[in-house]
Protein backbone atom coordinates (compact mmCIF):
# COMPACT_ATOMS: atom_id res chain seq x y z
CA UNK A 1 0.00 0.00 0.00
CA UNK A 2 2.39 2.42 0.99
CA UNK A 3 4.39 1.86 -2.63
CA UNK A 4 1.39 3.12 -4.00
CA UNK A 5 0.83 6.65 -2.17
CA UNK A 6 5.05 7.17 -2.98
CA UNK A 7 4.19 6.48 -6.98
CA UNK A 8 1.25 8.70 -6.68
CA UNK A 9 3.22 11.64 -5.07
CA UNK A 10 6.09 11.84 -7.18
CA UNK A 11 4.11 11.55 -10.08
CA UNK A 12 2.19 14.76 -8.64
CA UNK A 13 5.13 16.36 -7.90
CA UNK A 14 6.70 15.47 -11.26
CA UNK A 15 3.66 16.90 -12.70
CA UNK A 16 3.44 19.96 -10.95
CA UNK A 17 7.42 20.81 -11.27
CA UNK A 18 6.26 20.26 -15.19
CA UNK A 19 3.53 22.98 -14.89
CA UNK A 20 5.69 25.42 -13.31
CA UNK A 21 8.63 24.86 -15.84
CA UNK A 22 6.36 25.55 -19.01
CA UNK A 23 4.56 28.36 -17.03
CA UNK A 24 8.30 29.90 -16.79
CA UNK A 25 9.11 29.49 -20.18
CA UNK A 26 5.97 31.08 -21.17
CA UNK A 27 6.30 33.99 -19.35
CA UNK A 28 10.03 34.28 -20.87
CA UNK A 29 8.67 33.99 -24.82
CA UNK A 30 5.09 33.32 -25.36
CA UNK A 31 3.57 31.67 -28.09
CA UNK A 32 3.25 34.57 -29.81
CA UNK A 33 6.24 34.80 -31.92
CA UNK A 34 8.48 37.74 -33.30
CA UNK A 35 5.59 39.80 -31.90
CA UNK A 36 5.03 41.94 -28.20
CA UNK A 37 2.00 40.76 -26.56
CA UNK A 38 -1.17 42.73 -26.76
CA UNK A 39 -1.65 45.27 -23.80
CA UNK A 40 -5.04 45.35 -23.63
CA UNK A 41 -5.62 41.79 -23.34
CA UNK A 42 -1.43 40.99 -22.11
CA UNK A 43 -1.30 38.23 -24.71
CA UNK A 44 -4.43 36.19 -23.77
CA UNK A 45 -6.05 37.31 -26.50
CA UNK A 46 -9.64 38.02 -24.41
CA UNK A 47 -11.07 40.85 -22.29
CA UNK A 48 -13.93 41.84 -20.07
CA UNK A 49 -16.95 41.20 -22.12
CA UNK A 50 -19.67 44.15 -21.83
CA UNK A 51 -22.01 41.97 -20.44
CA UNK A 52 -20.22 41.57 -17.42
CA UNK A 53 -19.16 45.37 -17.02
CA UNK A 54 -22.37 46.60 -17.31
CA UNK A 55 -24.78 43.80 -15.98
CA UNK A 56 -26.42 43.31 -12.47
CA UNK A 57 -24.83 40.20 -11.75
CA UNK A 58 -26.20 37.84 -14.96
CA UNK A 59 -23.36 36.96 -17.57
CA UNK A 60 -24.26 35.73 -20.82
CA UNK A 61 -24.70 37.47 -24.33
CA UNK A 62 -23.85 36.44 -27.87
CA UNK A 63 -20.27 37.64 -27.64
CA UNK A 64 -19.07 35.69 -24.71
CA UNK A 65 -21.32 32.90 -24.63
CA UNK A 66 -21.94 33.13 -20.95
CA UNK A 67 -18.24 32.94 -20.16
CA UNK A 68 -18.28 36.73 -19.39
CA UNK A 69 -14.88 36.92 -21.39
CA UNK A 70 -14.81 37.88 -25.28
CA UNK A 71 -11.92 38.69 -28.10
CA UNK A 72 -9.47 41.51 -27.30
CA UNK A 73 -11.15 44.20 -29.63
CA UNK A 74 -7.08 45.65 -29.73
CA UNK A 75 -5.62 42.02 -31.29
CA UNK A 76 -8.60 40.38 -32.69
CA UNK A 77 -8.15 37.81 -30.01
CA UNK A 78 -4.80 36.65 -31.14
CA UNK A 79 -3.00 38.23 -27.91
CA UNK A 80 -0.46 39.87 -30.16
CA UNK A 81 0.17 43.51 -30.67
CA UNK A 82 1.06 42.84 -34.70
CA UNK A 83 0.41 45.88 -36.86
CA UNK A 84 -2.34 45.99 -39.40
CA UNK A 85 -0.42 46.10 -42.29
CA UNK A 86 -1.94 49.00 -44.68
CA UNK A 87 -1.46 49.98 -48.23
CA UNK A 88 0.17 53.73 -48.38
CA UNK A 89 -0.50 55.28 -52.24
CA UNK A 90 1.65 58.97 -52.99
CA UNK A 91 0.64 61.05 -56.00
CA UNK A 92 2.67 62.93 -57.58
CA UNK A 93 1.43 66.43 -57.84
CA UNK A 94 0.41 67.56 -61.14
CA UNK A 95 2.66 70.51 -61.81
CA UNK A 96 4.04 71.93 -64.44
CA UNK A 97 7.29 70.21 -66.19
Amino acid sequence: MVPIVLTQLATGLSVLAGAVLVKSMMDQKPMAGPFPRCPSCNGTGRVSCLCSRWSDGDVGCRSCSGSGRMACSSCGGSGTGRPIPAQITVRRPNGPS
